[in-house]
């Protein structure tokens, strides 16, 4: 079972003082909150004043035998329930409205923030677990805020004002109840521990549900590729029995718990009927007033019951409120500095790479880059390559400021990107990864992603200049057609030409591509190539090389070993002088068939393994 929680995260300490930590979010809705508290006053105290008009209904008029007596104090019972009745609506509408609205809020604030962390957290982080505090947490608050803390507090008012009004009406009686207290609020502190402890065990377990089905889900077509769909539900199963023996559990625990209450309370209410039907029999108390304490004792005895139930999930909300807090409260790995470096416009793309060593964090005995130093020069075409593992990804995600080296500096246009804000930084630059990410959304919006504005004709051309209209014609609703989850609607090579005509759209000065040719037959790579050429005149121009074709027309070509700088040279250079990169592509010469377009004898027409 993978570990619950995220990187770093402190361990559970959930009470309900937690629920404090949302104040910020309550404050924007004070108004509506007072206005509902009112109406919560207001419907304790028609609850509280019907123990009257019992009291009065009985004994003023059964028991006086005048039906005007008995009219007008039913009539005034009926008033009290229709008041009752419209302030019981305001509470719970003023109430479950500001509860959306304010999980809206906090659902916002942290999908916002998530956004803002860095890659290392998500080196560590299980993106389920981050869904499930999205969506489960915020539930759970959104019934606790909405609904339960107005209970609880309309409960407990009335269970202190109906302990007042049975003092006033039998004190004899009242002692009763006083010493049914203890025996409520010891259960009620002893076993909330347990099922507060539970309740984040549980939070927890779901979580791990969410998080594995996240996965699988993500990367079914390799689940049945392999056929691991037996093992996949095994594996799920287990992680769902062990929410459902978590919730369990809990659920026992707080059963017992509410059973328990229920059981000393209305015991109490029995033994006040059986002590109370002596006295009326004895003259010392009115049938009425029996009537209204059984009432009052009713009153707080469903209390207290309504309370110690509504205590479990207030428990769970302060839980849930934890997890969140604590996730908002996560610092960014990047962050821009208090007092950012000032960015041109638009970049002219003279980037330096000074004696720069990095490991990723999760990986600090494992450098992946040792001293690399190399420099691009404004609008220059500059090729990465190397074997697996070499580093030449790890070039790009430091360009982008994803992470910051350990030692050593890059700079462009001469201003350390360190003292830059990142996001700043990164609208400078245009990205092509190897996999090419497609959102679930028409596929005019996926162009448009670094764009939002662009007009439908500036995405046509966008299209267009890739090459990818001859298939987006094909669509059943064109560039409109919903590309459904991660693109499933495309070939590999048609999300390509996407990614490809998202960074032609976003028109930026310094161009990244990882390998973006990599899923291209011999023909689109071709037209595609020839937009690059023309997308990258005038550009700062980074490839990881995959193909020769990508390789030979760069203006050097920077070959990475081990996290160092092996070589630099042209095309030609480094064939003429040996070494690793002739090495590399004589291995790949090898392994292409003889017939394959690029496979040219000599070795110079050939893919270059990267």
């Amino acid at each position: 079972m993978p570990a619950s929680g995220l990187p770093g995260e402190k361990p559970p300490r959930a009470h309900p003082g937690q629920l404090r930590r949302l104040v910020s979010y309550l404050v924007p809705y004070k108004s509506r909150l007072a206005v509902a508290l009112v109406a919560l006053l207001i419907a304790a105290g028609c609850v509280l004043a019907l123990g009257q008009g019992l009291r009065h209904v009985v004994d003023s008029g059964f028991a006086s035998g005048d039906p005007k007596m008995l009219d007008g104090a039913l009539a005034a019972v009926v008033a009290l329930a229709c008041l009752l009745a419209l302030s019981t609506f305001a509470r719970f509408y003023l109430m479950m409205t500001t509860g959306e609205r304010i999980v809206t809020d906090l659902r916002r604030a942290v999908f916002s923030h998530i956004l803002t962390l860095s890659p290392t957290f998500f080196d560590t982080a299980r993106s389920g677990e981050l869904v499930s505090r999205l969506s489960n947490d915020t539930t759970q608050l959104q019934q606790v805020i909405g609904f339960g803390i107005s209970m609880f507090l309309r409960n407990l008012l009335m269970m202190v004002g109906a302990a007042v009004l049975l003092f006033i009406t039998s004190p004899k009686l009242a002692a009763f109840i006083v010493l049914g207290v203890p025996a409520v609020l010891i259960p009620i502190l002893i076993v909330g521990r347990r099922v507060r402890r539970l309740s984040r065990e549980s939070q927890d377990r779901v979580a791990d549900v969410s998080a594995y089905a996240d996965e699988a889900i993500h990367e079914v077509r390799t689940v049945q590729a392999y056929a691991h769909e037996d093992a996949d539900r095994q594996r799920f199963g287990d992680h769902a029995e062990a929410a459902y023996k978590s919730g369990v559990r809990r659920i026992a625990v707080k059963a017992s718990l509410i059973a328990v209450v229920m059981l000393i309370g209305f015991c109490a209410v029995g033994l006040i009927l059986w002590v109370g039907g002596h006295d009326v029999i004895a003259g010392r108390l009115t049938a009425g007033q029996l009537s209204a304490f059984v009432f009052y004792a009713a009153v707080v005895a469903s209390g207290a019951g309504t309370v110690s139930e509504i205590w479990g999930e207030i428990q769970r909300a302060a839980g849930a409120t934890e997890r969140l807090m604590d996730l908002l409260e996560t610092e960014p790995g990047i962050r821009a500095p208090a007092s950012p470096l000032a960015l041109p416009a638009r970049l002219r793309g003279e980037i330096r790479i000074e004696r720069v060593n990095f490991a990723y964090p999760t990986r600090l005995d494992a450098p992946a880059l040792h001293d690399l130093s190399f420099e691009v020069h404004s609008g220059e075409r500059i090729a990465l390559v190397g074997p697996s593992g070499a580093g030449k990804s790890t070039v790009f995600g430091l360009l982008l400021r994803f992470y910051d080296p350990q030692s050593g500096r890059i700079t462009i246009d001469g201003i350390d990107v360190a003292g830059c804000d990142p996001r700043a930084l990164r609208r400078q630059i245009a990205l092509v990864p190897q996999d090419p990410v497609i959102f679930a959304a028409t596929l005019a919006d996926n162009v448009r992603y670094g764009r939002p504005d662009a007009s439908f004709d500036e995405v046509r051309a966008a299209c267009e200049a890739a090459h990818a209209l001859e298939f987006i014609e094909r669509l059943p609703e064109g560039s409109e057609t919903q590309l459904g989850e991660r693109g499933v609607r495309l070939s590999g090579g048609q999300r390509q030409r996407i990614a490809i005509a998202r960074a032609l759209l976003a028109d930026r000065p310094i161009l990244l591509l990882d390998e973006a040719t990599s899923s291209l037959d011999a023909e689109s790579e071709r037209k595609v190539a020839q937009a690059l050429e023309r997308l990258e005149h005038g550009r700062t121009t980074i490839v990881i090389a995959h193909r020769l074709s990508t390789v030979k027309h760069a203006d050097r070509i920077v070959v990475i070993d081990h996290g160092r700088v092996h070589a630099v040279g042209t095309h030609d250079e480094l064939m003429r002088a040996g070494g690793l990169y002739a090495e590399l592509a004589r291995l790949q010469f090898l392994n292409e068939a003889p017939d394959e377009p690029n496979a040219v004898a000599g070795g110079h027409d050939v893919a270059l393994v990267s």
